[in-house]
């Protein structure tokens, strides 16, 4: 069972975040902040599946809820607010480790999209942009470059200016963004990995007769993750 804490969010506001560890794995050394997407909390099978199986292989997992999903609503909150709980998640996770010890952060969808926009550096334009959340490297699973069916609505312009490695795990049927889409995106990326799910949309499901076991698929992109976050860190 996962270790249950709760993290204080500003004034009087309060999140439910989940530790997870597996005793009986050869540890990575090194935790990974997985936040959910916009219509499910930390609680959905996709985020417990991901935790558990990863954990398994020896990669520490942290999950959490957004305020919004904390307070039962159902409209995610601007990106503002979304990306100030997850500082303050990171800084709480930090709290939890030793000072050696890799944090990587990350999520599902609108998750791993927040998570990459606290982690790129200012835009020099602004004025009032905080400074990017130090962290050892980011996970994207299925990340939303742009709203179905929306190309011309592109959320790619702060990914350049992340400068910590990124696995961007996507589906090559993924309605938010596709290979071709992916591929010139992350180019301009100073260290980005793409790593493509044949036949999977947007939750890495491949909806074909022939398809192998959902969690066959999972586990092969758990192996993908914990390799990749190896590499980094050693």
């Amino acid at each position: 069972m996962p270790e249950r804490f709760i993290v204080p969010i500003g004034g009087t506001d309060e999140v439910t975040a989940f530790a997870y560890t597996d005793p009986a794995a050869v540890p990575v050394g090194a935790t990974l902040m997985l936040a959910h997407g916009a219509g499910a909390g930390q609680t959905h099978p996709f985020m417990t599946s991901f935790a558990v199986g990863l954990a398994a292989r020896g990669l520490d997992v942290i999950t959490f809820n957004f305020l919004y999903t904390e307070q039962g609503r159902r409209a995610p909150d601007r990106a503002a607010r979304l990306e100030a709980c997850y500082r303050t998640m990171v800084d709480a996770v930090r709290a939890r480790r030793d000072a050696g010890h890799a944090v990587f952060i990350g999520g599902k969808s609108m998750g791993g999209r927040i998570a990459s926009q606290i982690t790129a550096g200012p835009d020099p334009g602004a004025t009032d942009a905080e400074d990017a959340v130090p962290v050892a490297g980011v996970v994207a699973l299925g990340y939303p470059l742009h709203p179905p069916g929306r190309p011309e609505k592109m959320r790619d312009a702060h990914l350049p200016r992340i400068s910590v490695p990124m696995l961007v795990v996507q589906g090559s049927r993924d309605g938010f963004g596709t290979e071709s889409e992916l591929r010139p995106v992350l180019a301009r990326m100073p260290a980005a990995t793409l790593h493509i799910v044949e036949g999977a949309d947007h939750s890495l499901n491949i909806r074909r007769k022939s398809a192998p076991p959902r969690e066959e698929i999972y586990a092969a992109v758990m192996d993908e993750i914990v390799a990749w976050v190896k590499a980094v860190v050693e």
